[in-house]
C-alpha cells in the first residue's frame, strides 16, 4: 500500500506486460498452432516436391551426405508436410495426441529440411511451432473421439487420391531430367507402381530416378500405414445407453415424461446419458462430426436441469466436442441459453392434435373426411391397440413388414424416432394398422392382410406421439391419412387425449411467406425452402400436417457460435439419416430378399406418402 497527499490508502498497480509480448490468450492458442501447423506442413510439402525451393546456404552441408540419405530426407518431408495438414483439425480442437503426434513429427521435419537443402526459413519456423507446442502443452488435453471403422475407408479414399495427385506432381516436377517425353498415361503408370514400391515406365538422370521412387514409396506406405491404424486399432466405445442409464431414464419419464413429447425417444440405444449430480434429470446425446448434438429437451425435473447441462457442457468441454441442441422447447431454450450463454434459432413446428377438439366435420376437413371415405369403401379395416396386446406371430409381421418397406437404404431418426418396435420394453407404445383382406381365389401378401402401420410411443400418462409410418407400395394413396384419423378416435378409449405427430421444418416462414403482404426477405427465403423441398420433404410435411387442424409449438435449435451453424445442420443431417457418410451403392453388399426379423429406426420426419399425400 502507498499514502496518497490526502491520507488515503491506495493500491500498488502491477506491472504488466503488453498484451504482444504475453502471446495469444489461452483460449487462441489451438486455433494459432492449426494454422501454423498447416502452413509448416505446406512448407514440408512444397519442399519435398519442387526442386527449386530447395536452395540454400545449407547446400555445402547436404553435399557430404550420402545420397540415399537426402533422397529419404526428401520422401520425410512430403511425409512429415502430410501428416501436418492431416493434424491441424486436430489442433484446433485441442487433442491430446494430436499434440503429441505433433510434436513427435516436427523434430523430423526439421532435420529432413537441413538435410534435403531446403531453406532455413522452414526449419527455424518448424522449430519456433515445436517450442510454442510444448510452452502450451496445458491447452491441448482434450479427450478422443467415439471411433469408427469407416474412418479407415474415408482416410484409404481421402489419402490415396491425395497421394495419387501429390505423386503426378513429383514425376511431371523434373521436366529437363526426364528421358524422352513420357505420355500421360506413362506418367499415370508410373505413379502407380511407384506408390506400390515398384519401379515405373519413367527413367530420369542425375539420380532423380531415386528421390522419385523414394517420394512416391513414402506416400503409398503413409496411406497404407494410417489406414490399417484406422482399421485395426481398438475399438473406443462410442455413446451407447447402458442398461442402467435405461431404467434410471424410464424412471425419470415416468414421473416428468408429460412434459415435452419428444421425452421417450431419449431411451434410443445409440444415444449417452449425462445425468445431474442428483439424478433427478438427464441429457441424452450423440457425437457426429465432433459435434455432440443433444436432442429434445433434457429428461426429468425442470429444477435439475441446471445441473445436467452443466455435465453436457463438461463432457463437450472435455472431449472439445461443439456442443448443440436440436428440436428443443422454448421453456428447454430459455434454460439451455441462460445456463450456457449460447444462441437460439427457431428450427419449426411440431404439430399437436387435441383428441377433444378433432372432429371429421366441416368444411376444413372435407379433403381427409373424403380421402378416408374412399378408402374405407374400398375395404381397408384399420386397428388401433397398444403393442403388448399384439400376439406374437402378428408382432412379428408388423416388425418385418416395417423394415421391408423402409423406402431408403438406412434408417432415418434421432430426435423424434426411437429405432424399435418392441412389446416387452416398448409396451405401452400404440399401433397403428391397415388391412386388406385378399380377395376369393388370391395369394395373401408376405405379410397377410396388412397393408400399412403406424407406431407411437408414450408421451407421460394421456398421449402419444408418432415415430414411425410406413406402407406397402401397393396400397391406395392415402394411408397414413387412414390411420391417424382412425388413432384420433381409437384415442379415448386408450385414454389417450393429445397426439403428436410430424415435426414441420420452418413452418413459420412458409406460412408467412405466402400471405398477402410479405416482404421480399421472406418471400425469397420461401422460395429457397420450396427449392429444396424437391429432395427434403418441406413443403409437403407442413402442408400434410396442416390438414389435420394442429396446434403448433415451436421448436428450437441452440448453437454456440454462428459459425457452427453449418457444421452443426452437416451433424444433424447425418444423424437424422438424410446425410450418408459411407460407401457408394454399388459397392455396397445386396440386401437378401427376405426381411429381417426386426425393424429399427423409423422414419418420423420422412412419411414416405406425404409428398403425394400433400399434392
Amino acid at each position: 500500500m502507498s499514502d496518497r497527499l490526502d491520507g488515503e490508502k491506495s493500491e500498488k498497480v502491477a506491472w504488466r506486460s503488453p498484451r504482444w509480448l504475453r502471446g495469444p490468450r489461452p483460449e487462441k492458442v489451438p486455433g494459432f498452432v492449426g494454422t501454423a501447423g498447416a502452413v509448416v506442413g505446406l512448407l514440408n510439402l512444397a519442399a519435398g516436391v519442387f526442386p527449386r525451393f530447395r536452395h540454400s546456404k545449407m547446400h555445402a552441408l547436404a553435399e557430404v551426405l550420402p545420397g540415399a540419405v537426402s533422397q529419404l530426407a526428401a520422401a520425410a518431408s512430403i511425409v512429415v508436410g502430410i501428416l501436418l495438414l492431416l493434424l491441424a483439425h486436430g489442433l484446433k480442437r485441442r487433442k491430446r495426441r494430436t499434440w503429441v503426434a505433433a510434436v513427435a513429427l516436427l523434430p523430423v521435419g526439421i532435420a529432413a529440411q537441413l538435410v534435403y537443402r531446403h531453406s532455413v526459413f522452414g526449419a527455424v519456423l518448424s522449430m519456433a511451432l515445436l517450442v510454442f507446442l510444448v510452452w502450451h502443452r496445458k491447452e491441448f488435453a482434450a479427450l478422443p473421439d467415439p471411433r469408427s471403422r469407416w474412418k479407415a475407408v474415408a482416410n484409404f479414399v481421402v489419402l490415396g487420391g491425395a497421394s495419387f495427385g501429390i505423386g503426378m506432381v513429383i514425376v511431371s516436377s523434373h521436366p529437363h531430367k526426364t528421358i524422352g517425353s513420357p505420355s500421360f498415361w506413362e506418367r499415370t503408370q508410373h505413379v502407380l507402381w511407384g506408390l506400390f514400391g515398384f519401379e515405373g515406365p519413367v527413367s530420369y538422370t542425375q539420380g532423380v530416378d531415386y528421390t522419385v521412387g523414394y517420394s512416391l514409396g513414402a506416400l503409398g506406405l503413409l496411406t497404407l500405414a494410417t489406414t490399417a491404424y484406422l482399421a485395426f486399432r481398438p475399438e473406443h466405445p462410442a455413446a451407447r445407453l447402458t442398461e442402467d442409464d435405461e431404467h434410471r431414464l424410464r424412471e425419470l419419464l415416468d414421473l416428468h415424461g408429460a412434459r415435452d413429447s419428444l421425452g421417450y425417444f431419449a431411451l434410443r440405444r445409440d444415444k449417452g446419458a449425462v445425468f445431474s449430480p442428483t439424478g433427478k434429470a438427464a441429457v441424452c446425446y450423440r457425437v457426429i462430426s465432433g459435434v455432440m448434438l443433444a436432442s429434445g429437451d433434457p429428461i426429468g425435473d425442470v429444477e435439475a436441469w441446471p445441473g445436467a447441462i452443466e455435465r453436457f457442457m463438461e463432457e463437450a468441454r472435455a472431449h472439445s466436442w461443439t456442443p448443440a441442441v436440436t428440436g428443443c422447447s422454448e421453456t428447454g431454450g430459455q434454460v439451455w441459453t441462460r445456463e450456457t450463454g449460447m444462441d437460439a434459432l427457431e428450427l419449426g413446428d411440431e404439430a399437436i392434435v387435441d383428441v377433444a377438439d378433432f372432429t371429421l366435420t366441416g368444411r376444413a376437413m372435407r379433403n381427409v373426411r373424403q380421402m378416408v371415405k374412399r378408402i374405407e369403401r374400398n375395404g381397408y379395416e384399420t386397428r388401433v391397440r397398444r403393442v403388448r396386446d399384439l400376439e406374437p406371430e402378428e408382432l412379428a409381421r408388423v416388425q418385418a413388414a416395417a423394415e421391408a418397406w423402409r423406402d431408403t437404404d438406412t434408417e432415418r431418426g434421432f430426435s423424434m424416432a426411437l429405432g424399435r418396435i418392441d412389446a416387452q420394453t416398448d409396451g405401452d407404445a400404440v399401433i397403428a394398422t391397415a388391412h386388406l383382406p385378399a380377395a376369393e381365389g388370391e395369394p395373401a401378401g408376405p405379410y397377410g392382410d396388412l397393408k400399412a402401420m403406424q407406431h407411437y410411443v408414450p408421451w407421460g400418462g394421456n398421449g402419444i406421439s408418432l415415430e414411425l409410418m410406413r406402407r406397402d407400395r401397393s396400397a391406395d394413396p392415402g394411408m397414413n391419412e387412414l390411420l391417424i384419423v382412425a388413432a384420433l378416435q381409437a384415442a379415448p378409449d386408450l385414454k389417450i387425449e393429445q397426439v403428436s405427430l410430424n415435426f414441420a421444418v420452418f413452418r413459420s416462414s412458409l406460412e408467412r411467406g405466402e400471405k398477402l403482404g410479405a416482404g421480399p426477405v421472406i418471400r425469397i427465403w420461401r422460395g429457397m425452402l420450396i427449392f429444396l423441398s424437391r429432395w427434403y420433404q418441406i413443403e409437403s410435411l407442413y402442408k400434410f400436417n396442416d390438414k389435420f387442424r394442429p396446434r403448433w409449438e415451436p421448436r428450437f435449435v441452440v448453437f454456440r457460435n454462428s459459425r457452427d451453424i453449418p457444421r452443426i445442420g452437416l451433424a444433424a443431417l447425418q444423424a437424422e439419416g438424410y446425410l450418408e457418410l459411407g460407401l457408394p451403392r454399388a459397392l455396397r453388399r445386396t440386401k437378401s430378399a427376405e426381411p429381417r426379423p426386426c425393424a429399427h429406426t423409423a422414419e418420423r420426419a420422412a412419411a414416405p406418402e406425404a409428398v403425394e399425400s400433400a399434392a
